[in-house]
């Protein structure tokens, strides 16, 4: 049986990852994920936090929010207060960042990761994870150009993806109306050598068996060997434009 956008319950939504989406920033990748859309943008700094200095380790941390027109309602902007699903986020794309990178390799300096939402189907998190990945690698070849650091510091690629139970089926990479009907939604981070980050379960409608759990993970690991292999088609096109020094 095929899904409501005619897909199998195995496959992606159609991915295509944009380099070089912007100029200004060491880094910048346009990631779209069917009608999700996320710009990932890596910016270089040449400090650490405080509570880093003097280490001689840099840091990796990330910010991600939603535009006020990525969902059909318009989302008010985090002016003053960042609420607890975008804090939690972005949290989660900083720990999977930071989980395949040397961060003795950085020296004192730090890669800032900025995940905009421009318009929002399910798997937000998951596709800014991705992309975030490729436009961190950019930000690096940036630094190595410009000789601010000697070697590279990412260890392996990392992605992530969404994978749940609807109708009793499960699915992969689930889209907003999918996800709204989930008995049970899961988001997978997972490093190109098979090894996890983070796995986030919950069931929402109904609880699930251990081997419903064991269908899940292995789903979504398929779906995210995809995705490396996809984000290394990108990265072994040659930009246009290499991203400006900062």
């Amino acid at each position: 049986m095929t899904r409501h956008d005619g897909r199998r319950a195995n496959e992606l939504r159609p991915v295509e990852i944009i380099r070089g989406y912007t100029k200004s920033t060491a880094g910048s990748v346009l990631i779209k994920a069917g009608d999700t859309v996320v710009l990932c943008t890596a910016s270089w700094e040449s400090s650490v936090p405080r509570w880093k200095k003097d280490q001689g380790g840099g840091w990796v941390t990330a910010e991600y929010d939603m535009l006020p027109g990525a969902t059909s309602e318009r989302r008010r902007r985090n002016r003053t207060k960042i609420d607890g699903r975008t804090q939690e986020i972005q949290r989660l794309i900083g720990r999977s960042l930071r989980a395949v990178v040397d961060l003795d390799l950085l020296g004192e300096n730090s890669i800032l990761i900025d995940c905009d939402v421009l318009q929002a189907d399910g798997g937000t998190r998951t596709a800014s994870i991705t992309g975030a990945y490729v436009a961190m690698c950019d930000a690096v070849r940036t630094a190595k150009r410009n000789k601010w650091i000697a070697r590279s510091p990412i260890r392996e690629p990392v992605a992530a993806i969404s994978v749940g139970k609807v109708d009793d089926r499960v699915l992969l990479d689930l889209d907003y109306t999918e996800d709204v009907r989930a008995q049970v939604d899961m988001n997978v981070v997972m490093t190109g050598s098979g090894q996890f980050v983070e796995v986030q379960g919950t069931g929402e409608g109904a609880t699930f068996t251990r081997d419903e759990l064991d269908r899940l993970i292995r789903q979504a690991g398929r779906g995210i060997k995809q995705l490396v292999e996809i984000q290394e088609q990108a990265l072994r096109r040659r930009l246009k434009q290499p991203a400006l020094a900062s």
